[in-house]
């Protein structure tokens, strides 16, 4: 490594590390108050590390699990997240392949449209979206996989494009010579060599659809079915109270897991959004 290499590297840490604790320093905020008890986060000890006289333990994490609607917020959190992803990954990987696959006009056309809803400010469709999804009964937990795969086919199909550009053309033709149809062609020869991006594309799309809010609070009944981010801002103690320890608990409780899967996941997120987006 040359030395202007290092100098680069030298500041580029003193630069980024700043903006890291500044990234880290509201969820840190969050855990601390997790665990103090309510009457210190009320009050103005609520920025101070907790300490004997403000440990509450784990009572706001038992409060938050047993508060009402909890679990059932958590089942549909999973069920939206897991349908959702499922869709986007196996239906966005087929069109990109008969995309980059078949060249006409009108394969052109839809990569291009797929490309332009990436674009698209989501306040611009959600009245329209949200009177279509009442019509259309797509209101509830069970069928608002089918608004997501809409929303996320524009970074899926992109990226997919990209990286199926990148294998080669006479795999696919020798496995026809073998006698495989087109489905056997792509589950057999095309998925496991889309692998990566498939697991990129699956943690980035699965981190939107857990944490959203506005998509779910427009589109769902809510008072039948909350996700979790809408219970949070619905949590509700005694006499219509917010409770603020129970409040924090949940909070961590919803990040935990996403900084878990991006932590184990982000090498799969940065190869795969490299290679749909130069590859090719």
């Amino acid at each position: 490594m040359t030395k202007k290499k290092k100098v680069i590297n030298v500041i580029l840490l003193v630069i980024l590390i700043p903006l890291a604790l500044a990234w880290i320093y509201p969820i840190f905020m969050i855990l601390n108050n997790s665990l103090k008890l309510e009457s210190a986060i009320t009050t103005s000890s609520a920025f101070d590390l907790v300490n004997a006289s403000t440990l509450g333990g784990l009572e706001n994490y038992v409060k938050a699990i047993n508060s009402f609607g909890f679990l059932a917020s958590l089942g549909y959190s999973v069920l939206i997240t897991i349908t959702s992803v499922a869709a986007i990954i196996i239906l966005c990987s087929m069109c990109a392949w008969y995309i980059t696959r078949v060249h006409t006009k009108f394969s052109n056309f839809l990569y291009y449209l797929f490309v332009f809803s990436m674009v698209v400010p989501f306040q611009m469709v959600m009245f329209t979206l949200s009177q279509t999804a009442d019509m259309l009964k797509l209101n509830n937990p069970f069928n608002l996989w089918i608004i997501y795969l809409g929303f996320g086919a524009g970074l899926a199909v992109f990226m997919f494009a990209g990286f199926v550009k990148s294998i080669p053309v006479e795999i696919e033709e020798a496995a026809m010579i073998d006698g495989c149809t087109p489905l056997q062609i792509f589950f057999k020869v095309v998925v496991p060599i889309l692998k990566p991006t498939m697991v990129s594309v699956a943690i980035l799309e699965a981190m939107w659809v857990w944490n959203d809010y506005l998509l779910p609070t427009l589109v769902l009944d809510i008072t039948k079915y909350k996700t979790i981010p809408m219970l949070i801002q619905y949590f509700r103690g005694s006499y219509g109270r917010v409770e603020m320890g129970p409040m924090m608990a949940s909070i961590m409780l919803t990040v935990i897991p996403v900084i878990v899967v991006y932590i184990f996941g982000q090498k799969y997120i940065i190869k795969g959004v490299a290679a749909g987006a130069v590859k090719g």
